[in-house]
């Protein structure tokens, strides 16, 4: 005789609550977007090869949630749900809006002249489809993000999501960086890598004892530990902050205008620059932060 479980098998709220309709739309715009251009649009070099590594990645992972909301099987992961689903939508929504634009950019045109208007419609068409992937996984922050005064998970407070927004532009500061940037040529420049490299792999700590539920582990309350991790980090993006344009843009030491020689794309000054603009964006980033994290209220295990 078979005992009854004491409740349903199956969790509908998963694909009928707003959150869930909008993780289908999910599915669906993101099937659809990398069948176009597997199917006729096309794609090529690290750009193209990126955006359908994104679109691939996020359709697997919004599969994965549904059927384990679906199913009740995240209650048998040993992770916390609700930090692990939160941070996953917002680094979706950063990876969907970086493939949005890099794809129409560099693939897509309303001309017909070095590609046949086939290939030029399924092109425009996942361009489109693109756009409202990432509508859709910003939906889903929107509808998840922790409401005033409520006790959520921490990674959907402001703090937490802005957590996912630093490490992601420290991944674009990265990438310049590794774009023939010649951060070597000074130490100054050497000690601006330093501070990237650590705040990102301080933010990259936070948030995944925040998704394994761990962070009852550490010997001081995470909430101080966050407020000063944010405010070292503050100080050390000032620095960076102020030396990397010094040592890139002052004629002493580089030149405050880009070189004619430059060839496109293969710029060390471009990338200077990106570094820079990225660097004052990080530093925006930590300050909210600090703001926000001084009344945060969360449950680590949700």
């Amino acid at each position: 005789m078979m005992e009854s479980s004491g409740g349903p098998y199956l969790n509908t709220a998963a694909v009928a609550s707003p959150v869930g309709v909008a993780r289908l739309l999910q599915v669906a715009f993101g099937c659809t977007t990398f069948s176009l251009v597997a199917h006729q649009g096309g794609f090529s070099a690290a750009y193209g090869t990126f955006c359908m590594f994104v679109w691939c990645f996020c359709f697997a992972v919004t599969i994965f949630i549904i059927t384990c909301e679906f199913t009740h099987l995240h209650s048998c992961l040993s992770i916390s749900w609700g930090n692990f689903t939160a941070a996953f939508a917002m680094l979706a929504t950063l990876m969907s809006i970086t493939a949005a634009v890099i794809y129409p950019l560099y693939f897509a045109q309303f001309g017909c002249y070095s590609i046949s208007c086939k290939v030029r419609d399924f092109r425009i068409a996942a361009s489109v489809f693109a756009g409202l992937l990432f509508i859709a996984y910003a939906v889903e922050v929107f509808l998840t993000r922790a409401k005033p005064g409520q006790v959520t998970s921490y990674m959907a407070t402001v703090s937490g999501l802005l957590k996912i927004v630093q490490a992601f532009v420290a991944c674009i500061i990265f990438g310049a960086l590794v774009n023939d940037s010649q951060y070597s040529n000074y130490v100054a420049t050497q000690w601006c890598v330093a501070v990237y490299s650590f705040c990102f792999v301080v933010t990259v700590v936070v948030v995944a004892f925040n998704v394994s539920g761990r962070t009852a582990m550490l010997r001081c309350p995470f909430e101080r530990f966050v407020v000063i991790y944010t405010f070292v980090a503050i100080l050390m993006y000032v620095s960076a902050a102020v030396i990397w344009p010094v040592f890139c843009f002052d004629s002493k030491y580089g030149s405050p205008w880009r070189p004619y020689q430059c060839s496109q794309g293969k710029c060390p000054w471009d990338s200077q620059l990106v570094i820079a603009v990225f660097t004052y964006v990080n530093l925006v980033l930590y300050i909210v932060d600090l703001a926000y994290s001084q009344h945060i209220r969360f449950v680590s295990h949700l």
